[in-house]
């Protein structure tokens, strides 16, 4: 069982009632979204009751724009008219941790919540020691309460969740896909015939544990039957350290293991002090803090963890590495991950040739940006095994390099189970170990990869940047740049075909009086269109990767500014329950944000829209769809209806004008517009074949592929 003293954590009181919220002395406040949140709605349905109820409570505080108000009068008033939903029980708690107005206060608060539970699978062999006041210890106690019903895990995830976005700025997490891919890499490395799976899993920077609960999810989803597991990490910030001790400590094991797993996390500076002097690892996940020039260069100098060489001042990152590698048992192996400048600095290369000559690094798997913070940089695993008994340390052995930077991407978020399946192919997985592996070994066509001799890479810079050392193959053959050609043709032809079309078109006769124009806000008060604003979902009904049955597609500005595509999708019945915005056939849909400014007409596929996107919905014996999207999209129209009065310059949609003109006029405008959206569309497509025509020309001729003759 949780092997700890509750009264060592502080004196507690039990409450009275766990069903009812605690009196609270002061009024915590809530902002419109956390109301919408508590409710189970979109902002704009929080905004809507505001404007539409005289009885809605009043601010207490915030401005104008972002307006707040007592979390007691929005229960109570959200109780009254039966809105207040199960949903919401969660989201009611989190107001109160943050009005502690404290991080530290608050994430300790957050982590009692699950060490004041009990559970059989853990031994928590270093407990945290926790003051807290007597506020934080009120909330606790309602959380805890919730916790009893809702599972205490549910409740604490939530809350150190939101805790990590609240204080984004000041703490970095590992993303939860890519904590499994390093630990799924390092269990597959290490795996060897009768090695019974990893036992001592250690990271020492573990922050809030990310990297150790998913070391423990696939501890627990690829073993059977395994014996004693020892979960340790250290954190020199001794409120996540607790949090990490938290999270671990409502680890479920079920039946997998025939006795408690142990939990041993350390507040320390790994660096300056090894909070596990002892310990060996089976092993090391670690996402190190990057550029920290005060690592204890001048203290540490004579440490006997430097095998390979005094990292310099200016490379904390390679005596992190140092340090894990030094925490390794036989065979172990270590995951970090490292910015890419570690691969290349010139301070850093006797330290990378010594880790080449004693076959400690056995792979550098170059990311595509966006997978971790910094999400403009394309970061690095660096993948260490120590030496097994009687393994010999020579310059005989082979580096597996690979590139990911090219792997697939849906809008802005990295399709995770795309890069997971690619890396463990390019790693060579279900089948040969890296060092065993050979160049043959075909590489999946997104992620290019290379097994190298450390011979080779062992000159004046030692260089194990992956993109400059794995061959550019060429993409396709002959018969393919023909086809090629052939479809540049095609498109060659249906410029032409609209250039003339439209080049017939002239101007009015000096006689012809222009037509008028009317704005959307006056075609709404007519009755000539509806326009349905696009919302943001609430938190987690936004899905990522491949749509799932009935799910419909999720656009927004972002997408918009990236691809084009929607990015995510959301279910169909939570369409309907939160009243999202859907577009229908033939809708008219605009994009408010100047930089996205665009319109264009519903296809028939059915879109769920974020904010700042607008669906028209139009009466089509009133208005034609092509010739209200062609008005609006012109990009005159976006720059007179703009306005900047916030941070960024957004279109004022009700103030873009379109030509009064007859329907059978407005079918004939637009034809004519829909004619200018295929000639955009074939010259967009033109430009981009011309790009992959230069390429692949370039390409080929440098490889002798083709004959200039």
């Amino acid at each position: 069982m949780l092997t700890k003293s509750i009264g060592a954590v502080l004196s507690w009181r039990e409450p009275t009632d766990p069903e009812m919220p605690m009196p609270q002395p002061d009024a915590i406040p809530v902002t419109l979204a956390e109301i919408a949140r508590i409710a189970g709605v979109g902002r704009a349905a929080a905004s809507n009751w505001r404007r539409r109820h005289d009885t809605f409570p009043k601010p207490i505080g915030g401005t104008d724009i972002s307006p707040q108000f007592s979390l007691t009068e929005v229960e109570a008033w959200l109780r009254e008219q039966g809105k207040l939903l199960e949903i919401g029980a969660k989201e009611r708690l989190w107001p109160q941790f943050d009005a502690l107005d404290d991080r530290a206060e608050t994430g300790r608060a957050i982590a009692l919540t699950a060490l004041k539970q009990e559970h059989p699978d853990v031994a928590l062999e270093s407990e945290p020691q926790l003051s807290l006041s007597h506020s934080a210890e009120r909330v606790a106690r309602q959380a805890i309460a919730l916790a009893e019903r809702e599972g205490p895990r549910q409740i604490f995830e939530f809350l150190l969740g939101r805790w990590l976005d609240t204080h984004v700025r000041q703490i970095s997490s590992t993303p939860e896909p890519l904590a499994w891919l390093m630990a799924e890499i390092a269990e597959h490395v290490r795996s060897v015939p009768g090695s019974g799976g990893p036992r001592i899993v250690l990271d020492p920077a573990c922050g809030s544990g990310g990297l150790l609960r998913a070391a423990a999810d696939v501890c627990l989803r690829d073993t059977d039957g395994m014996g004693s597991v020892r979960l340790a990490g250290a954190e020199k910030d001794p409120v996540l350290a607790a949090l990490t001790a938290a999270r671990l400590s409502l680890t479920s094991l079920g039946d997998t293991a025939s006795q408690p797993w142990t939990v041993d996390v350390r507040p320390a500076d790994s660096l300056r002090a090894d909070s596990h002097p002892n310990l060996r690892a089976d092993l090391v996940l670690c996402n190190p803090p990057f550029n920290e020039r005060d690592w204890g260069y001048e203290e540490l100098a004579t440490d006997p963890r430097w095998v390979y060489g005094l990292p310099p001042r200016t490379e904390p990152e390679l005596a992190w590495v140092e340090h894990a590698v030094s925490k390794l048992l036989p065979g172990g192996v270590a995951v970090l991950l490292l910015p890419p400048a570690v691969a290349s600095r010139k301070a850093g290369r006797r330290i990378r040739g010594a880790l080449l000559r004693a076959g400690v690094l056995r792979a550098v798997i170059a990311l595509p940006p966006g997978c971790a913070p910094p999400h403009s940089v394309a970061l690095q695993l660096w993948v260490l095994q120590a030496a097994r008994p009687g393994q010999s340390a020579d310059a005989g052995h082979s580096i597996r390099l690979l590139d990911a930077d090219d792997a697939v991407k849906a809008a802005e978020s990295i399709d995770w189970h795309a890069l997971r399946d690619e890396v463990f192919a390019a790693m060579g997985a279900n089948g040969p170990a890296p060092d065993q592996d050979s160049a043959e070994v075909r590489a999946p066509r997104r992620i290019r990869a290379v097994t190298l001799p450390v011979i080779d890479l062992l000159d004046e810079e030692v260089d194990l940047t992956p993109a400059r050392h794995i061959p550019v193959r060429p993409t396709g053959n002959v018969v393919e740049l023909r086809e090629t050609w052939g479809r540049l043709s095609t498109l060659l032809a249906e410029v032409q075909e609209s250039a003339i079309l439209l080049s017939a078109i002239g101007l009015r006769a000096n006689g012809d009086g222009q037509p008028g124009t009317m704005t959307i806000g006056e075609l709404a008060r007519a009755g000539a269109l509806v326009v349905h604003t696009g919302q943001l979902p609430t938190e987690g009904c936004v899905r990522t990767g491949v749509i799932g049955t009935g799910g419909v597609p999720y656009l927004t500005v972002s997408d918009l500014l990236m691809e084009g595509d929607p990015g995510g999708w959301v279910p169909a019945q939570q369409v309907a329950d939160a009243g999202l915005t859907a577009t229908d056939r033939n809708d008219v849909i605009v994009s408010g944000v100047t930089r996205a400014f665009s319109a264009w007409v519903e296809d028939g596929t059915t879109t769920v829209l974020g904010p700042q996107l607008y669906a028209l919905r139009l009466d089509p014996g009133k208005l034609d769809p092509w010739f209200l999207a062609g008005c609006l999209r012109a990009p005159a129209n976006g720059r007179q209806a703009g306005t900047h009065t916030s941070s960024s310059a957004r279109v004022d949609i009700r103030k873009l004008q379109v030509l009064q003109v007859p329907l059978a006029e407005q079918r004939r405008y637009g034809e004519v517009f829909r004619q200018v959206t295929q000639f955009e569309q074939a010259v967009r497509g033109l430009g981009e074949m011309g790009v992959v025509l230069v390429r692949e020309l370039s390409n080929n001729l440098s490889a002798g592929r083709l004959s200039p003759s």
